[in-house]
C-alpha cells in the first residue's frame, strides 16, 4: 500500500488519490450487448453457447430439479449447516423488523391519503460463482425477498466444470425454499432473467454482484425497463483506526476484503504514521499465510493508506472517499459514527470486523461500491417491493380543495385537469 501524509494539508489534495480506476466501457458495451441480443433472440440455445463458451460446460436442462437441489444439499457438512442456519436466522430477524404498517394521513378534512407496500412480483438473483461461490449472498437476497412476498425468485449461478453448482448454494436455496435454481452465469444469465427463455422466466428486478460484464449487463438491460438493485463495483473497505487499534486486527480486516479480487481495494486512515507502519508490516506477514495471497497483494499494491491530522480529518476524508465497507477501530467510534454520512454499512469498534456483516450478523452485505454510496442504500426489504400511494376524497373534501387545484392546473394551462374537477363540483 502507498502511504500519503495530508495531516498538513487538505482532503481536498487527496481527492485525486481516492479516484476509483475508470476503466473504457465502449468495448465492453459491445460485447455485452451482443450477448445480449443472442440471448433475447436465441432463448436456451444461446445461453448454453455462450456456457459453454465462458464456463465449458452446458447443463442440461438448465433448470436444477428438486431431487438434484436436495442431493446437492446433502453434501454440506453439520457444521456449515448449522452456521448457515444461525446466519439466515439473523438475516431473517434484522429484515422482518423493516416490516411497515403504513398510516392513513388525513392531509385536510375529507382527504385521505396512504401508501401500502406491495412485493415485486417476480426476481432475480444473481449469485457469483469463478473464484468463490457466494451462497452468503443468496441469504442476503432471497430471505429479504422472501419476507416482502415475492411471488417468483430466480436464482442463476454459473455451474463447475461437472455443471453442478456449490453444496452450500444448494442448501441455502432447500432452507429459505420456494426458489427456482437455474445453472446458467456471466451475461447470458442476466440476459435470460432480463428478456426469458423457454426456461428461465423473465423477471422485473435483478439483484446481485458480479464482474465487469455482469455489472455492465444489468445496467445496459436496465435501459430497457428492467430494474436492478444498485450500481455496482469491485468491493471495498475503509478502515479509520487510531492509537487504540490492533495493528493485527487492521491488517485482517484490510486482507478480508483484499481477497476479494485483484481490482478490489482497501483504504486505510489513521492520524498516527507509527500505527500505518505497524499495519502494513503485519499486513505482509499476514498475506503470506493466505491461499489468495497473490490476489491479496494485487488488491493492495492499488490501494492506500493516509496519515492523517485528526479523526475529524479522517471523517471528512472518509465521506469524500464513501466506501462500501467503513470500519471504525478507535476508542470514541460511537461518537465518530454520527459523523457518518456516506458509507454502505458501518463496523464501529474493534470487535466489529467486517466479515460479521458479509455473513451473520444480520445486516446485508449487498452494498453501493465505487462511491455510489453517496446516494445509495444497500440492499434492504425496501429493494423487493413497491411503495404505491392511494387517496379517497369524500365529495367535502373535493369542494375544500377543488379551488386549488383548478387554480394550479389554469395556471399550468392544462384546462383538462382543471375540467376534471370543476365537472364533479
Amino acid at each position: 500500500m502507498k502511504i500519503t501524509d495530508i495531516s498538513r494539508g487538505s482532503v481536498a489534495a487527496a481527492r485525486e488519490l481516492l479516484r476509483r480506476p475508470v476503466i473504457d466501457v465502449s468495448r465492453l458495451e459491445a460485447t455485452v450487448g451482443g450477448i445480449l441480443g443472442e440471448v433475447r433472440a436465441g432463448g436456451d440455445a444461446a445461453v448454453r453457447k455462450f456456457s459453454l463458451q465462458f464456463d465449458k460446460v452446458a447443463p442440461e436442462p438448465i433448470e436444477c430439479s428438486t431431487a438434484e437441489i436436495a442431493a446437492g444439499a446433502a453434501g454440506v457438512g453439520d457444521t456449515l449447516r448449522a452456521a448457515i442456519r444461525m446466519a439466515a436466522a439473523n438475516i431473517e430477524a434484522f429484515h422482518r423488523r423493516q416490516v411497515r404498517v403504513e398510516e392513513v394521513v388525513e392531509t385536510m378534512p375529507g382527504v385521505r391519503c396512504w401508501r401500502r407496500s406491495v412485493a415485486i412480483e417476480k426476481v432475480g438473483l444473481y449469485i457469483p460463482g469463478g473464484t468463490a461461490p457466494l451462497f452468503s449472498t443468496l441469504l442476503m437476497l432471497a430471505i429479504p425477498a422472501r419476507i416482502a412476498g415475492c411471488r417468483e425468485i430466480i436464482l442463476c449461478s454459473p455451474p463447475d466444470a461437472e455443471g453442478r453448482l456449490h453444496p452450500a448454494l444448494l442448501y441455502a436455496a432447500e432452507l429459505i425454499g420456494g426458489i427456482r435454481v437455474f445453472r446458467a452465469g456471466g451475461v447470458q444469465a442476466i440476459a435470460a432473467m432480463a428478456y426469458g427463455t423457454e426456461s428461465v422466466p423473465a423477471v422485473y428486478k435483478i439483484f446481485g454482484p458480479g464482474n465487469q460484464y455482469v455489472t455492465c449487463a444489468k445496467q445496459l438491460v436496465q435501459r430497457e425497463g428492467i430494474a436492478i438493485d444498485m450500481p455496482a463495483g469491485p468491493s471495498e473497505v475503509a478502515v479509520y483506526a487510531d492509537e487504540t487499534a490492533s495493528p493485527d486486527f487492521v491488517a485482517a480486516d484490510l486482507l478480508s476484503q483484499a481477497e476479494h479480487g485483484a481490482d478490489s481495494q482497501v483504504v486505510l486512515v489513521s492520524p498516527s504514521g507509527s500505527l500505518v507502519e505497524r499495519v502494513l508490516v503485519e499486513v505482509e506477514r499476514q498475506a503470506a499465510l493466505l491461499p489468495r495471497a497473490e490476489m491479496a497483494r494485487k488488491a493492495l499494491a492499488n490501494s492506500r493508506a493516509f496519515v492523517v491530522k485528526d479523526s475529524d480529518q479522517a471523517m471528512e476524508l472518509l465521506n469524500e472517499y464513501a466506501p462500501e465497507h467503513l470500519i471504525l477501530s478507535c476508542d470514541d467510534a460511537g461518537r465518530l459514527a454520527g459523523s457518518v454520512v456516506n458509507a454502505g454499512s458501518v463496523f464501529l469498534g474493534n470487535y466489529s470486523p467486517e466479515s460479521v456483516g458479509d455473513y451473520a450478523s444480520g445486516t446485508n452485505h449487498v452494498l453501493p461500491t465505487n462511491g455510489a454510496a453517496r446516494a445509495f442504500s444497500g440492499v434492504s426489504l425496501d429493494s423487493f417491493v413497491k411503495k404505491i400511494t392511494f387517496q379517497q376524497l369524500s365529495r367535502e373534501g373535493l369542494e375544500a380543495i377543488g379551488s386549488t387545484v383548478m387554480s394550479m392546473a389554469s395556471a399550468e394551462g392544462l384546462e383538462a385537469h382543471a375540467n376534471a374537477v370543476k365537472i364533479r363540483l
